[in-house]
Order: structure tokens, then C-alpha cells, then sequence
């Protein structure tokens, strides 16, 4: 049964697109850690949850279930990751794109049509559609966005491990008042990224 978010997946079934990609990135803001992407695809009679929505609106323990069931479920899911040194080399929008197509590689089928969250449209060759806010608008772009943050959190648990000083387990590299006290007491890490400007709490940009 047909049901909320499935307006753009139905209009491309309905030309016969049997494999739909929805796109879309979690990390373009904190000021450390990768940015990463995820593709899914979903076949059409699996697509029965509708609880999956854009990951934002999600808690984190119902966020987990819903990525454990769109990796149970999905006919294949892509990851793509950008660097924090990839991320100051490019700039944060070419980096996040390059992340997606990155994701769109790694599917195991080659998409009909891809819908990307966001303005810009990846470069390739097989149709692409961009939705502004499409995590709101379509479930496949939300399903993808669910799986992009909840690997991105997973990596930034781990990096929590290997710098505890910066408590990313905690803000996940966001510019939190944690994060900032922590960038001025112990300096960057390794995995901030240079191209982001940090204000200090008192305006100051360190």
C-alpha cells in the first residue's frame, strides 16, 4: 500500500524506473570528521515502513532501528565518504557531492533515476532529479539520510575513542559549547577540519 512520502518513488514507477536511488549526506556542518553520504535503493513491494523518515525527526534508538531494517530490507545501500583533509581541500559542497556519487558507485545496482537531496544534481550520466528538503518529500532520499547519519555517528563514536579530550561521542564534531571549550584547551585534533572557522566563547575565532 501506497502510503506518505512515496508522491516522487510512485510518479518514476509508474514510467517503469524499477530501481529508484535516493541520496543524501549527514556532516556538512560539525567542524571535524568525514562528511558521509548514503544510496538506497528499495524494491517497490519492500517498501512497506512508514516509519522512515528524514533521520532529524528520528530519536536515536528509533533512528538505529530503522537504519537495522532499511539494511535488512533495501535491495542494496551505497556508502560514500569524504574526508576531513578531502573536505578543506574541496570545500564542504564539493565534498558532500563528491560523497554522494561516491555512494551512488558503491550501490550493487545501477540505479533508473536518482533523487538527491538537496539544489545540485550529481554528474553522471543516469537521470537525476534534486530535491530541496527531499528528506521531507521522498521516504527512499529518507531512508538514505537515515543510513548517512547513523554511520557518520558510528565513526564519530569511534574517533570519541582515539581523541576522548574532544568528546565526539557526545556532539558528534558539531559546534557545540563542549566542543569549542575542548578546541581551546586542547587545540585541533587531527581530524578537525582546517578550512572551518571555530569562534571561541568569547567571539574570538581561534
Amino acid at each position: 500500500m501506497l502510503t506518505d512520502l512515496l508522491e516522487f518513488e510512485t510518479e518514476f514507477w509508474a514510467k517503469g524506473h524499477a530501481y529508484i536511488a535516493g541520496v543524501d549526506e549527514a556532516g556538512r556542518g560539525p567542524l571535524a570528521g568525514p562528511v558521509v553520504a548514503s544510496a538506497v535503493i528499495f524494491s517497490r513491494h519492500d517498501f512497506e515502513n512508514p516509519g522512515i523518515k528524514d533521520s532529524k525527526l528520528l530519536s536515536i534508538k528509533k533512528r538505529t532501528q530503522i537504519a537495522e531494517y532499511i539494511r535488512e530490507r533495501a535491495l542494496c545501500v551505497g556508502i560514500g565518504i569524504c574526508e576531513h583533509d578531502e573536505i578543506d581541500r574541496l570545500n564542504i559542497l564539493k565534498a558532500s557531492l563528491l560523497a554522494m556519487q561516491r555512494a551512488v558507485n558503491a550501490l550493487s545496482v545501477i540505479p533508473d533515476q536518482i533523487l538527491v537531496d538537496g539544489r545540485n544534481v550529481l554528474d553522471t550520466t543516469i537521470p537525476c532529479e534534486a530535491l530541496i528538503k527531499g528528506d521531507l518529500k521522498s521516504r527512499v532520499i529518507a531512508a538514505a539520510s537515515v543510513i548517512a547519519k547513523v554511520e557518520r555517528d558510528c565513526m564519530m563514536i569511534e574517533y570519541d575513542r582515539q581523541y576522548p579530550e574532544y568528546g565526539f561521542a557526545r556532539h558528534k564534531g558539531y559546534p557545540t559549547k563542549h566542543h569549542v571549550e575542548a578546541i581551546e584547551q586542547h587545540g585541533l585534533s587531527p581530524i578537525h577540519r582546517r578550512s572551518f572557522r571555530v569562534k571561541a566563547l568569547d567571539g574570538i575565532e581561534l
